[in-house]
């Protein structure tokens, strides 16, 4: 098959880096891929072999006019039997590239509950007949899409994030060197180091977080909190700004952009997701991957993910996602260890990205096939 690949951006983050290991490991198993990027280049990207296209539509409609001439003339030459797109700009400017290649598929995924308000929904809506298929990354994804009548039914179905489980996994020697390195205390002294990992955006609700880690920190001393993200400048002043109003400016550790998010995950003790909405996290899959104990917000699709591996608190509550930190550390060590090896097991059996490739690759070729007989 020839398939393009359509991305907002090769930014830093979860649903990029799953859209990039899906289509790569297309390209492995002999497919022609190639990814059309919108946006411009940005600093900090997921590296990639593929080879890229990039619109380099910016915030005017001059722009994106060009950006759009651009789009619709690769595809006439490249000629792909499957568009697949990820996220609201990339799926939209998909649809409208396709209208004139009839033959070609388009699979549009959908990566969170919320992908903005209601003239998203309208614009989702109003080109739904131009895509064979809109894919969630969970059912909670699913259910909102359907709900809010921007997808149709029928025609919306469910593929699961996978990730690396081999890239993903517990190395003690590792976990030694990276607490020596950031200077969590180890032995009779030891710090339990929670790490939160995820961009500093709205979606990820940090200011939940840093309340929950004040009231945990009352009772807890030897607590720390890592949070590992990239994000503008304004809006690390921000929460640098609301964690010292907070009084727990010693306790917690921002280090920014990532790219040894294993290495993090090993030196952690625990994983604290506080999200106020969500499709399915990659990172916790990651987390549950490298066994670490989770505490997350109920919200999207985590408890398809967690089920009963870790601990589950309401949105927006940091009294209760502080009590349920609290718990955690209060287990013993071969608790959380017991709970750490079920979290990898789940992940291992329901997430790993060769099984979401396999579905992948499986849907490319029933809709192709269809495709071809209609």
């Amino acid at each position: 098959m020839r398939i393009v690949t359509v991305l907002t951006s090769l930014g830093v983050g979860g649903a990029e880096k799953l859209a990039l290991a899906v289509a790569e490991r297309m390209a492995a198993r002999g497919h022609d891929v190639a990814l059309v990027v919108l946006r411009p280049h940005l600093p900090e990207e997921w590296p990639t072999t593929l080879p890229v296209v990039s619109l380099d539509i910016r915030k005017n409609p001059a722009s994106i006019a060009a950006g759009f001439r651009r789009g619709r003339h690769f595809l006439r030459e490249f000629r792909p039997d499957l568009v697949h797109s990820h996220s609201f700009h990339a799926n939209i400017l998909a649809r409208l590239l396709a209208i004139g290649a009839p033959r070609t598929v388009v699979v549009s995924t959908v990566h969170n509950v919320y992908e903005g308000g209601w003239m998203r929904m309208m614009a989702y809506r109003l080109t739904d007949g131009l895509s064979q298929c809109t894919v969630a990354v969970s059912e909670a994804a699913r259910e909102r899409f359907v709900r809010s009548k921007a997808v149709s039914p029928p025609r919306c179905l469910v593929v699961r994030i996978g990730i690396d489980v081999e890239e993903f996994a517990p190395d003690p020697a590792r976990r030694a060197r990276m607490r020596a390195e950031l200077g969590a205390a180890e032995g009779a002294d030891a710090d339990f180091v929670w790490l939160a990992a995820g961009r500093i955006v709205p979606a990820k609700d940090y200011p939940n977080l840093l309340r929950a880690f004040r009231e945990l920190e009352k009772q807890r001393s030897d607590a720390r909190l890592w949070i590992a993200g990239g994000g503008r400048a304004a809006e690390f002043a921000d929460l640098e700004s609301h964690q010292h109003a907070l009084g727990i400016r010693g306790k917690v550790l921002w280090l920014g952009l990532r790219r040894d998010l294993p290495a993090l995950l090993d030196a952690a003790d625990g994983f604290v997701l506080a999200s106020a909405w969500e499709g399915m996290p990659q990172v916790l899959a990651e987390a549950m991957a490298m066994e670490k104990p989770v505490v997350a917000t109920d919200v999207g699709g985590v408890c398809e993910l967690v089920g009963s591996t870790g601990m589950l608190v309401p949105a927006k509550d940091p009294e209760a996602l502080a009590g349920a930190m609290l718990a955690t550390m209060r287990r013993s060590g071969e608790e959380r260890a017991r709970l750490g090896r079920a979290a990898r097991e789940q992940v291992v059996r329901q997430f790993s990205i060769d099984a979401a490739a396999d579905r992948w690759e499986g849907l490319y070729k029933q809709l192709t096939e269809t495709g071809s007989r209609e």
